[in-house]
């Protein structure tokens, strides 16, 4: 196959992808919107957790919370957990690789607070930790992940919220998830600011 064909496949294949998932994530994104604004409006913050592509997901979220999206605004609390490099790699070392968003969440969630966790697979043993430090916090958790959403779909309590693309190809879940942190940056400004209810 041309290399030419090979790339227009892939902007047709994500194109797809986000299309197949719309209907299906559009009310669960609404929802994890509404519960990160009642977490911020509360004096919560939102705490982001993922590894690899996930984790620079994590990084993406926080920094248009802190700072802004597409709308002028004051910063909202949102801290990712992968960037601390001593604190994640101390972790590590003193230990294991599964506790350092783990331990980061026990020092600092606290009760109505959010853990935004993403997981492409939902089976990442890290995440899964952090998930079960926030649910002993009496956190909210709102799950970012894809496939069948592996352990994370197990760990998901009552009010927590569980957004799972419908999607087997790793990056193809990934290119929703981005597009998901931005509706959820959108939503979340256009309820506080007052464009929609």
């Amino acid at each position: 196959m041309p290399l030419h064909d090979r790339i227009l496949g892939h902007f047709k294949a994500s194109a797809q992808t986000k299309l197949d998932a719309a209907e299906t994530l559009a009310p669960t994104i609404e929802d994890a919107a509404r519960l990160m604004v009642h977490s911020l409006a509360q004096g919560g913050k939102i705490l982001a957790c993922g590894n690899g592509g996930s984790a620079a997901d994590a990084q993406h979220f926080a920094s248009e919370m802190v700072n802004r999206f597409e709308q002028e605004r004051p910063g909202l609390a949102a801290i990712a957990l992968t960037t601390d490099t001593s604190t994640l790699t101390s972790i590590a070392n003193d230990y294991a690789y599964d506790q350092v968003f783990a331990r980061q969440v026990k020092a600092l969630g606290h009760p109505g607070d959010i853990l935004l966790a993403i997981s492409t697979s939902g089976n990442s043993p890290s995440v899964l930790q952090g998930v079960a430090a926030a649910h002993a916090r009496n956190m909210h958790v709102i799950a970012l992940t894809g496939r069948s959403g592996g352990g994370l779909a197990e760990q998901m309590q009552e009010d927590d919220v569980f957004l799972c693309v419908p999607a087997e190809s790793t990056a193809r879940i990934q290119e929703v998830h981005l597009l998901t942190i931005h509706c959820l940056c959108d939503a979340v400004d256009s309820v506080l600011l007052g464009v929609e209810e």
